[in-house]
C-alpha cells in the first residue's frame, strides 16, 4: 500500500500540497491552510470560481480515453447486461402496478413525495375564500356524491348462490369491502335503540356484527331459542344457511309470519314514545325486506306473476321506500313476462329528470325503442337510404344509455365474460354494468336484432363526448373515481373495465426502451467484440475532439 502511494506521488507531482503528504510547503500556503479559508487570495473583481485551463481539460480527456481503451468487451457485456436486467425488472413492476392500480408507481411516488420536497405544491395553495378553492370544494362534493355505493336491488342469496359458486370454483365472489357494507346495512335496517329490552334482539344485534358466518348462524339459532318469533333470525338463516332457493323461501315465509305479527304490534304502540317510533321503522324495514326477498324467490322459481304482484303491492303499500329501488326488480320481472306495455308504464313514472338514473332505467328504455326497429334494421340499407325517425330515436336512446354507463355493451355483446354481481354497486361503474347484464342479457337476446343494432351504434357515443371527464352530453361528466371503487367491490380475479381507457404511462415506455436497447448492445458486444470495441474507441475520440474544441 505504501509503495502504491509513493508511486502515485511520483507520477503526479502536482498533487500532495497538503502537509500530511510529507512535502515542504511555503509558509504562506501553510498559513492559508491553517486559517481554513481562501482569504487573502487575490481574485479578479466580480469573477466567480476559476475555470479549468485547456491543459487541465486535455489531461482529463486523455485519462478518460486511456481508461476507456483499457476496458475489455467483457466489461461492456456485463455493464449493458446488468443495465438491461435492472430496467427490465423495473418495467415488469411498472406494468404490474399499472394494471393493478391504474397508475404509474414512479409517477405516484414523484407526485406524493418528491414534489412536496421540491416545493411543487406551494403554487397550488389558495385562499379559503378564493373562487378556485370554492370550485375545488364543489367538484369534490360532486365526486363524493357520484361515487356513492348503492345496495344492489337484485343481489343474490349468500348461501344458495354465492356459496354454491365458491364450492364449485373455489373462488370467493364477494370482497371483504362488499360484505362489510352489507353488515352495515343489516345493522341499519334490522336493529334499533330498544333492542336491549328484548334478549333475542340483543343476540341478533351481535350476530349482524359478527364476521364469521358459522358464528352468525349459531347466534341466529340462539335467538330463536329465546324467542321463536324472532323474524330477523329467520332472515339471517334464509340468507346464509339455506343452500337452495326452496329452503330460503321456506325460511322467509316463517320470517314473514313473525314479522307481520311484530309489525302490527308496533303500529299500535307507535305514538307512545320516540323509542316506539324507532321500533316501528325497524319493523317496517324488516317486513319490506322479507316480502321483497320472497318476491325474488318466486321470480327465481318461475312464479313470475306472483313475484310481480308482491312487488306491486310493496310499492303501493310503502311508497316512501323508493330508495330500495324495488321498481328495478319489477322491470326485470315484467321483461321476463314480455309485458312491454307495463314496462313502459313503469319507465314513464321512474325515468324522470328529477329522479336518480340507473343502468336498468336507461338501458331498458333503449331496449323498448330498439324493439320497434331492430328486426328490420340493416347497416347496409341504413347507409343507403338513411335512418328513419324510429331508428333515430332508437340510436339516440342507445347513445344515452351508453353515456350513462359505457361498460354495459361489452357484457351484452359478450366481449367480456360475466361474473356474479356484487351485493353493492357503483352507479355508472363496472359493478353496475355486471349487475345489469347478469340479469338483462337474456332480454336483449330475446328481441331479434337488438344486439345487432347495439353493436352497430354504441361506439358512436364516444364521438359526441371526446372528453368525458371534463364535459358530458346528456349527463354530468363521467366520474373519475369509479375505477378505485369498483376494484374494492369486485373480486380480484375479475379484470375491471376502465373508462375512458388510460394510456400507458411514460415510464413504462421509457423502461421498455431502455431494457431493449441495453439488451441489444450487450448482445452485439458479445457477438462482435472487435466491431463494438472500434465503435467504443470512435465514441471516445469524438468526445475528446469535442472537449478540445470547447
Amino acid at each position: 500500500m505504501g509503495n502504491w502511494g509513493h508511486r502515485e506521488a511520483e507520477e503526479s507531482p502536482s498533487r500532495g500540497k497538503h502537509p500530511d503528504c510529507g512535502e515542504r510547503m511555503p509558509a504562506k500556503a501553510k498559513k492559508l491552510l491553517s486559517s481554513g479559508g481562501t482569504a487573502g487570495v487575490p481574485t479578479a473583481a466580480g469573477s466567480g470560481p476559476r475555470s479549468p485551463s485547456r491543459e487541465e481539460v486535455n489531461e482529463v480527456t486523455t485519462n478518460v480515453t486511456v481508461f476507456l481503451n483499457s476496458l475489455t468487451p467483457k466489461f461492456y457485456v456485463a455493464l449493458t447486461g446488468t443495465s438491461s436486467l435492472i430496467s427490465g425488472l423495473i418495467f415488469i413492476f411498472e406494468w404490474w402496478y399499472f394494471h393493478k392500480h391504474g397508475t404509474s408507481f414512479i409517477e405516484q411516488v414523484s407526485v406524493s413525495h418528491l414534489r412536496p420536497l421540491m416545493g411543487g405544491t406551494e403554487g397550488s395553495i389558495s385562499e379559503p375564500g378564493s373562487p378556485s378553492n370554492s370550485r375545488e370544494s364543489e367538484t369534490s362534493r360532486q365526486s363524493l356524491s357520484e361515487c356513492k355505493v348503492w345496495r344492489n336491488p337484485l343481489n343474490l342469496f349468500r348461501g344458495a348462490e354465492y356459496r354454491r359458486y365458491t364450492w364449485v370454483t373455489g373462488k370467493e365472489p364477494l370482497t371483504y369491502y362488499d360484505m362489510n357494507l352489507s353488515a352495515q346495512d343489516h345493522q341499519t335496517f334490522f336493529t334499533c335503540d330498544t333492542d336491549f329490552l328484548r334478549p333475542s334482539d340483543t343476540v341478533m344485534q351481535k350476530a349482524w356484527r359478527e364476521r364469521n358466518p358459522p358464528a352468525r348462524i349459531k347466534a341466529a339459532y340462539q335467538a330463536l331459542e329465546l324467542n321463536n318469533d324472532c323474524a330477523t333470525a329467520y332472515v339471517l338463516l334464509a340468507e346464509e344457511e339455506a343452500t337452495t332457493i326452496v329452503d330460503a323461501e321456506r325460511l322467509f315465509k316463517q320470517a314473514l309470519k313473525a314479522g307481520e305479527t311484530i309489525y302490527r304490534r308496533s303500529q299500535q304502540c307507535q305514538h307512545q314514545s320516540p323509542q316506539h317510533e324507532a321500533q316501528l321503522r325497524r319493523d317496517t324495514n324488516v317486513l319490506v325486506y322479507i316480502k321483497r326477498r320472497l318476491a325474488m324467490c318466486a321470480r327465481k322459481l318461475g312464479r313470475i306473476r306472483e313475484a310481480v304482484k308482491i312487488m306491486r303491492d310493496l310499492m303501493k303499500e310503502f311508497p316512501p321506500l323508493t330508495m330500495l329501488n324495488i321498481h328495478e326488480n319489477l322491470l326485470e320481472s315484467l321483461l321476463e313476462l314480455q309485458a312491454y306495455a307495463d314496462v313502459q308504464a313503469v319507465l314513464a313514472k321512474y325515468d324522470d329528470i328529477s329522479l336518480p338514473k340507473s343502468a336498468a332505467i336507461c338501458y331498458t328504455a333503449a331496449l323498448l325503442k330498439t324493439r320497434t326497429v331492430s328486426d328490420k334494421f340493416s347497416p347496409e340499407t341504413a347507409s343507403r337510404r338513411g335512418l328513419s325517425t324510429a331508428e333515430i330515436n332508437a340510436v339516440e336512446a342507445i347513445h344515452r344509455a351508453v353515456e350513462f354507463n359505457p361498460h354495459v355493451p361489452k357484457y351484452l355483446l359478450e366481449m367480456k365474460s360475466l361474473i356474479l354481481p356484487p351485493e353493492h354497486i357503483l352507479k355508472r361503474g363496472d359493478s353496475e354494468a355486471i349487475a345489469y347484464a347478469f340479469f338483462h342479457l337474456q332480454h336483449w337476446k330475446r328481441i331479434e336484432g337488438a344486439l345487432n343494432l347495439l353493436q352497430c351504434t354504441w361506439e358512436g357515443t364516444f364521438r359526441m363526448i371526446p372528453y368525458p371527464l371534463e364535459k358530458g352530453h346528456l349527463f354530468y361528466p363521467y366520474p373519475s373515481c369509479t375505477e378505485t371503487a369498483d376494484r374494492e367491490l369486485l373480486p380480484p380475479f375479475h379484470h375491471v373495465s376502465v373508462y375512458p381507457k388510460k394510456e400507458l404511462p411514460f415510464f413504462i415506455h421509457f423502461t421498455a426502451g431502455l431494457c431493449s436497447s441495453t439488451a441489444m448492445i450487450a448482445l452485439l458486444t458479445h457477438q462482435f467484440p472487435e466491431i463494438m470495441g472500434v465503435f467504443a474507441k470512435a465514441v471516445s475520440m469524438i468526445s475528446r475532439t469535442c472537449a478540445e474544441y470547447l
